[in-house]
């Protein structure tokens, strides 16, 4: 599928993301590799793309990457949500522990592999006092970017995320659901664009001071430089696949 895009007459290179909706490295990934063919395919054409994952699966296509990354055609961003073992086993149990994040961010890191944190999602009263913690870890794991985005609970993640509060922190539940409503003025979720990852208000407010003066402090996002650049001029365009052919083929 993705050749069969990439190989549309007049199509544009843009830089790709994988990892955005689900995570790039599902744990299936170690037997499947579809991730591992996709990176194969934009190595083939010279494709800009970048991975935001929780697994430190990552490390196993380093052989892949390193390369690209001296082409200024990839970059990776971990997403980590604590440094707390036994709370990060709570929120993501088929994730690799913060330990193991930060060791593939400084692997990838060393290999000449832009990398990135994403301190995500940031949830009141459960991780937030953690922000700066991740984002020392974190530079000191070789991340030259940094970014956070405040809990989402589009559609059917609300009920289900009542029901993991009600499971691990019954005392603190009604607490952290108030503070999210304020935040979504008055509901669980507000989609709008420029408010969904950050919301609104005074704790919204506060928390974006905060990683403001961390990553000041940091020295992340002092300028766009830092941010990866990939570059889009070397793309190559790929052969079509081939279409079946009704008859089979001989060889």
């Amino acid at each position: 599928m993705l050749r069969r895009e990439l190989s549309k007459p007049g199509y544009v290179p843009q830089p790709i993301a994988l990892g955005i909706n689900t995570d790039a490295y599902q744990p299936i990934e170690r037997k499947l590799g579809i991730t591992r063919q996709l990176i194969e395919v934009m190595q083939e054409t010279r494709h800009p793309f970048s991975l935001i994952t929780k697994n430190a699966l990552v490390e196993r296509d380093m052989d892949l990457l390193a390369p690209l990354a001296e082409q200024q055609l990839v970059s990776v961003h971990f997403s980590v949500t604590s440094l707390d073992p036994h709370l990060s086993a709570k929120l993501e149990p088929r994730a690799s522990a913060p330990h193991a994040r930060l060791r593939a961010m400084r692997r990838l890191s060393d290999a000449g592999i832009p990398v990135g944190v994403m301190v995500a999602p940031v949830i009141p009263w459960i991780n937030d006092a953690e922000l700066e913690s991740v984002l020392e870890a974190s530079r000191d794991a070789g991340a030259s970017s940094a970014g956070y985005v405040l809990l989402r609970l589009p559609y059917e993640v609300a009920p289900l995320f009542r029901d993991w509060l009600d499971a691990h922190y019954p005392q603190r539940a009604e607490h952290v659901m108030s503070t999210i409503n304020q935040l979504r003025g008055g509901k669980d979720y507000d989609s709008q664009f420029g408010k969904r990852m950050r919301g609104e208000g005074v704790y919204a407010d506060l928390l974006a001071n905060r990683f403001k003066l961390a990553s000041k402090r940091l020295g992340f996002n002092a300028s766009r430089q830092q941010w990866p650049w990939l570059d889009c001029s070397k793309f190559i365009a790929p052969l079509p696949p081939k279409k079946p052919s009704l008859q089979g083929e001989l060889f």
